[in-house]
């Protein structure tokens, strides 16, 4: 087992074009729950991939599917990421590149917190929650099973590495966007995009360019 950092911060990347609807949702709501309602999005994930997700359990919670849940990352820098920015994979429909995405980080303490105050289940995977093989947790006192040097780990060629880097914190549902206490971008354009975005806001974090977040 590895210790987690202290403390845990986790992280949720989207096109920023997706904020304006984020916030009028009061929060980040999982692909189920988007596919019910029948809001517009700008994807950025692979749709087969989506659907798979719609029909992979929860391990740890018995009847729940991976894409009712909002999926987080336990790193900027995601594996995600990199093949968005290299935008050759045949499965992606999202062909923009990193440049638009952001990053919205929370803090783990905080969101297990606010799950567990409201009622809201949760659980963490140890490698990347779409795979079959996957395992699953929700008991916090398990998270040093989550292979954290993977995790920091910035070349991810190894195929355990990229397994454990690729592991993901689960939210059912919704995601209120008070948590989301930072937003990571990759250049100034997007930040000042963002910014206006978030002009009259209840809830306006702080919007920071991150270069050591991006490839």
């Amino acid at each position: 087992m590895t210790e987690p950092p202290q403390p845990t911060r986790i992280y949720h990347i989207t096109h920023f074009k997706n904020l304006p609807s984020i916030m009028n949702d009061g929060g980040l709501l999982s692909d189920a729950e988007m596919i019910a309602r029948g809001d517009p999005q700008l994807a950025i994930g692979m749709s087969e991939i989506k659907q798979n997700r719609m029909r992979l359990p929860v391990k740890c919670h018995e009847g729940d599917k991976v894409g009712q849940y909002v999926p987080f990352y336990f790193c900027p820098r995601s594996i995600m990421l990199y093949l968005l920015h290299k935008a050759n994979h045949p499965g992606l429909t999202y062909r923009g590149g990193q440049g638009p995405i952001v990053h919205l980080q929370a803090d783990l303490a905080s969101t297990v917190d606010w799950a567990t105050r409201s009622g809201t289940r949760w659980a963490f995977s140890l490698a990347n929650a779409g795979a079959a093989y996957a395992l699953f947790r929700n008991d916090f006192a398990q998270l040093g099973e989550v292979d954290w040097g993977a995790v920091k780990a910035t070349d991810f060629r190894d195929a355990k590495i990229k397994e454990g880097k690729q592991a993901e914190f689960l939210v059912k549902r919704f995601v209120p966007w008070n948590l989301v206490e930072h937003i990571g971008v990759g250049s100034a354009n997007v930040q000042s995009e963002v910014v206006a975005m978030l002009n009259g806001a209840a809830h306006q974090p702080p919007v920071d360019v991150q270069p050591r977040w991006y490839f």
